[in-house]
């Protein structure tokens, strides 16, 4: 297999592993907010971002303060 189709595999793993991981936990974010993870998108721009059920829009993983365990 060519190396950018084992590295586009390799990005699709994680990101399927990031979404079985948080989707459902209850996280804190760096600037107070707190919820349910809703739902993960792969963003081109910012890379992995999240949305908590009960709050409008989409944050980045890198301000999950505390993830359920």
């Amino acid at each position: 297999m060519p190396s950018v189709m084992v590295h586009a595999s390799k990005i699709l793993s994680e990101y399927g592993e990031a979404q079985s991981e948080l989707i459902g936990k209850a996280v804190v974010l760096t600037d107070g907010k707190a919820g349910t993870v809703e739902n993960v998108w792969l963003d081109e721009l910012h890379g992995l971002r999240i949305s908590i059920k009960g709050h409008d829009g989409r944050w980045p993983v890198s301000t999950i303060k505390l993830v359920e365990n």
